[in-house]
């Protein structure tokens, strides 16, 4: 049975209450589904750090590395979850973003 949620990336937070104005995002989805998303999350969030740690080793550049890369690829994965299981609204909101373009 599909619930709805609402999910800001940024943050990496995913609640069947609305509470805040910094929702970004509504989807309608499963446990399962949200189960996934969280693991999406999670995988963006590591990358994140790692990406933060390897930024202090100033003779590597930004386009020449697997951490930045990982995070870019989950990004998109993560923006491909909530395009499909997200309202008219959401679409609509990541269709304007292009990150799904290529």
């Amino acid at each position: 049975m599909k619930k709805t949620y609402y999910v800001s990336p940024g943050s990496g937070e995913v609640s069947q209450v609305s509470t805040a104005s910094d929702w970004s995002f509504v989807i309608e989805a499963t446990d399962l589904e949200i189960e996934r998303l969280r693991e999406c999350l999670d995988q963006r969030y590591s990358s994140d750090w790692q990406g933060f740690f390897r930024a202090h080793i100033p003779y590597r550049e930004y386009h020449y590395d697997r951490q930045n890369d990982a995070y870019d690829e989950m990004t998109i994965e993560l923006y491909k979850m909530l395009y499909e299981l997200g309202d008219r609204q959401t679409k609509e909101h990541i269709e304007k973003m292009g990150i799904l373009s290529n």
